[in-house]
């Protein structure tokens, strides 16, 4: 399986990504070989997301400090 680099994907790519291969994973013709490839990719992508909303919301507090002071 060819996938893009985690780093060439923003937030939106890579969450559309990780909501395709839980439809795929869901199928019950997933083999086993697959299974385990699309499942590091998805566990990648799920760390990929929550360190850009993290980033995201650290970003969104540091701007609202700044309005109230």
């Amino acid at each position: 399986m060819d996938f893009k680099s985690i780093e060439e994907l923003n937030y939106t790519e890579a969450l559309a990504e990780l909501e395709s291969i839980v439809a795929k994973l869901r199928a019950d013709n997933c083999d086993v070989d697959t299974l385990t490839v699309m499942t590091r990719r998805a566990v990648a992508l799920l760390n990929f997301c929550r360190s850009r909303l993290t980033a995201t919301e650290q970003e969104l507090k540091t701007e609202l400090e700044k309005l109230q002071g």
